[in-house]
């Protein structure tokens, strides 16, 4: 029986961690997160997830209040019928990054990506490179590493704490996919996309993987834990959706509430 040595593992991760550490792109991008680091203590953020029901969200009152929102992987789809525009946008999954790699290439907003990504989107002010670890954990400062957690969402949770956000909130995040199989295996897309804001998310034979929701809520558990220890608050203002872990409000009640003291900085 063939059996892995894990001291070549590690060896293998450290190699990585060097490899990754030596490069040009990790020096810009870790003076940019720590520069970046707190500068949005006492503020809100909402997570723009990106389920059907992102499109009952309220963008006219984000759009007057002026919060800060972290759009996910293909937000820009939504671009095609709305002119609202996130305040920046997150992404980490490989085959997310090759199919959208012309807009990131492209945009001006400003862009947090999986390190993976510095050969297919070019370096340059705003775009930051995130070393994404295998060791499960919460990064309450991203400038070393985050944990990808099984979802882009729980990189915009570590993401929005990093900045200093006292008060987070999801919307769009319908936590239930009409495809069905084995979590995290890579599948090819069909004709249309019924789990995701826009029919061409993911359509037309592209690959993408499927969700591990189980594995997502327990990320979502320690993500709230750690905004809970910190005096910070993280709740859903999802329209609908079934996850029920975090805190429920309206997007109209979070915008309206003060943040807790505690994270006023």
């Amino acid at each position: 029986m063939n059996t892995v040595n894990p001291y070549w593992i590690g060896a293998r991760l450290v190699l990585q961690r060097l490899r990754w550490d030596l490069h040009p792109a990790a020096w810009s991008s870790r003076r940019a997160l720590r520069r970046l680091r707190g500068t949005h203590a006492g503020e809100k953020a909402v997570i723009l997830c990106n389920g059907p029901s992102l499109l009952q969200a309220d963008f006219g009152a984000l759009a007057r209040t002026g919060v800060f929102t972290f759009g996910l992987n293909k937000i820009n789809l939504l671009f095609e019928t709305n002119p609202y525009r996130p305040s920046c946008v997150v992404a980490v999954n490989p085959h997310v990054i090759e199919q959208n790699r012309a807009f990131f290439n492209e945009t001006g907003l400003p862009l947090f990506l999986d390190a993976g990504a510095r050969g297919r989107v070019a370096a340059r002010r705003g775009v930051v490179f995130l070393h994404s670890t295998r060791w499960p954990s919460f990064a309450e400062d991203c400038s070393a590493s985050i944990f990808q957690g099984y979802t882009v969402t729980y990189v915009a949770m570590q993401l929005a704490f990093h900045l200093g956000f006292a008060a987070v909130a999801l919307v769009g995040c319908d936590h239930n996919f009409a495809q069905q199989g084995k979590p995290n295996e890579a599948v090819v897309a069909g004709s249309s996309d019924p789990s995701h804001f826009h029919p061409g998310y993911f359509s037309g034979g592209v690959t993408w993987n499927l969700p591990d929701l189980r594995s997502s809520e327990f990320y979502y558990a320690l993500a709230l834990d750690r905004y809970a220890e910190a005096g910070r608050t993280l709740v859903n203002c999802t329209a609908g959706g079934r996850l029920e872990l975090l805190p429920r409000r309206t997007l109209a009640e979070f915008l309206q509430e003060g943040v807790p003291a505690a994270g006023r900085g």
